[in-house]
């Protein structure tokens, strides 16, 4: 980092804390932790949202519902992986905070050996069942067999998705989050080249997309796994694991195991609830027309990219927070949390201002002018509701870092199946119509922010770490 530009973090630092949003102290560590993890969401979230806008180009709004369709179960995936994935950052973070190495590197090893146990049968179902699976929606046969063949070849990539989330959130866990960044970022360039070349260049639409994002989710994969063995990297900064997969046995151990199912399951739970919501809400949509689904993905996906900022600051909150509360240091702990809450906040407010500003351009590269104008109205929902999102994860990170998920996951079934769900629901009987969307969106996630908040705020999330740190084993 050049000089200037650490006068200018410096300077931000100090206007941020005169703001009383959070400590120039803390901020530098936050801001390490968060914006190489900001890239590599933004990468992730950009893989599916660039084969979006080029189906969109090639085969039209039949090609881009179909697309949506196949993306709901997609989502399916990746919220399995994020959730298994955040019992391995909580548990690695706090157990290299205290300096037990070993007992982190068994966690990871224990992490993996789960999500290949998940990863096959979902794999297996996608690549048997992809016409049946996509036939729920109800929809237009267009779109079914659009969807169809999007699921068909991207089930490899199952397996592969699961992998580099565990090997990502471990890198964030023991506070490194350039290396993932490097790969993530490689496969995000990679599959807009491979996408691009297999659509416009050898004419395979749906199933080019899907190809060239299983080509680089397992480019992603083998790039992570080098380093996640111990080996080095030697080029780019990038660096092995401290906490390598355990090559010798035994591999299991109950203590650890129990721990890892124990905080992963409720994490599990809320993030399928997140993702599941969506299948609902795309019937919903399917009942106004492809139109209608396409332009409720195209909000999902452009609010997915501003949402990158929380796989920075959510993650920082987790490992800054399980890092303290590993050193026994809670006062340390709650003055993360409450500082990157707020940064997120403002974050969130200022991005979903300037998506709400340039709604019209943005939506423009995923449709053409027929549906243009809706588009751009879920565009700017979509992008309102971000805010939402952005204290929801900025909370639930620090929860995670702490091992508390339970009551996470009830606050995202709150939010998306009593409030969320019957909102959009009433489109279909009142004459709110597609406003019902509009509601859904928003309420999918101010009500988990707000909860999930209340829980920071409540303290309990202390008592609960304490169930989980190196010291509670020896006691």
């Amino acid at each position: 980092m050049t000089g200037r530009e650490t006068a200018a973090l410096e300077y931000v630092a100090s206007a941020l804390e005169r703001c009383g949003i959070i400590d120039a102290e803390r901020f530098r560590p936050t801001v390490d932790l968060a914006w190489p993890r900001i890239v590599t969401g933004f990468a992730i979230m950009s893989k599916q949202t660039a084969d979006l806008a080029m189906v969109g180009v090639a085969v039209g709004t039949a090609g881009t519902a179909g697309l949506a369709y196949a993306l709901a179960f997609w989502e399916i995936v990746t919220m399995l992986g994020l959730g298994l994935a955040g019992g391995t950052v909580s548990l690695v973070s706090q157990n290299y905070g205290g300096e037990e190495t070993g007992r982190a590197s068994l966690v990871v090893t224990q992490s993996v050996l789960l999500a290949v146990g998940i990863a096959l049968p979902l794999a297996a179902a996608f690549l048997l069942f992809a016409d049946p699976l996509i036939g729920l929606f109800d929809a237009e046969p267009e779109s079914i067999a659009h969807g169809a063949t999007y699921l068909t070849f991207v089930a490899p990539a199952v397996l592969f998705e699961l992998l580099n989330l565990i090997a990502s959130r471990t890198y964030t866990g023991v506070g490194d989050t350039f290396t993932e960044m490097v790969a993530r970022a490689g496969g995000a360039v990679l599959n807009i080249v491979l996408s691009g070349l297999l659509i416009f260049g050898f004419g395979m639409d749906v199933a080019g997309a899907a190809i060239g994002t299983t080509l680089s989710t397992g480019f992603v994969t083998v790039v992570l796994a080098w380093g996640m063995v111990g080996r080095s990297y030697g080029v780019l900064g990038m660096e092995s694991s401290p906490v390598p997969l355990a090559r010798s046995g035994p591999w299991l151990e109950p203590t650890l195991l129990r721990q890892l199912v124990e905080i992963s399951a409720p994490e599990i739970g809320r993030r399928l609830a997140q993702g599941i919501v969506v299948f609902p809400l795309l019937w919903v949509a399917g009942s106004f027309g492809p139109v209608v689904v396409t332009a409720l993905e195209v909000g999902r996906r452009v609010r997915a990219l501003i949402n990158s900022v929380n796989w920075g600051l959510s993650l920082a909150a987790s490992s800054l927070v399980g890092q303290r509360l590993g050193a026994n240091d809670e006062d340390a702990a709650g003055a993360y949390g409450t500082g990157i809450i707020r940064l997120s906040a403002v974050c969130y407010t200022g991005l979903a201002a300037l998506v709400v500003v340039f709604a019209e351009p943005i939506a423009s590269l995923f449709v053409g002018p027929d549906g243009r104008a809706l588009a751009a109205a879920f565009v700017a929902v979509g992008a309102v509701s971000s805010i939402g999102f952005g204290i929801d994860g900025a909370a639930s990170g620090a929860l995670l870092g702490a091992g508390d998920t339970r009551w996470p996951f009830v606050a995202s079934l709150v939010g998306r199946y009593a409030f969320a769900l019957p909102a959009a629901a009433l489109g279909l009987v009142t004459a709110l119509d597609i406003t019902g969307l509009y509601l859904a969106l928003l309420l999918e996630t101010a009500v988990p922010g707000g909860i999930n908040y209340w829980l920071f705020r409540s303290g309990r999330w202390k008592v609960v770490s304490r169930r989980y740190r190196p010291a509670s084993e020896a006691s």
